[in-house]
């Protein structure tokens, strides 16, 4: 299950983030969203756990739950449509050729 964590400090580390998530079962990875121009974290992470109901009772159990006097977003994540996340902006094309016919 791929799980979302919000609300994240910007000195939340992965390890942090992992110690809340072992209690309730396997975690397969965790990872930390970050900003590809500065490398700092976006305040939101990702969690992942093999085993469904793991992920749920970990999702049930974490929410709202303090961690470095912020209270985690916790959810099932969505999954990504097309074109989201990719920091392009619609438009474009062009041709027209300036309003000239040939």
């Amino acid at each position: 299950m791929n799980i979302y964590v919000g609300n994240l400090s910007y000195d939340t580390t992965e390890e942090k983030i992992r110690e809340i998530f072992e209690p309730f079962g396997q975690v397969e990875s965790v990872s930390i969203i970050t900003d590809r121009q500065t490398g700092r974290s976006r305040g939101f992470a990702f969690v992942i756990m093999p085993d469904d109901a793991e992920g749920q009772r970990a999702i049930d159990e974490a929410n709202g739950k303090d961690l470095e006097g912020r209270a985690l977003k916790v959810n099932q994540a969505r999954k990504r449509t097309e074109g989201q996340g990719r920091g392009r902006r619609g438009g474009g094309g062009g041709g027209g050729g300036g309003g000239r016919r040939w």
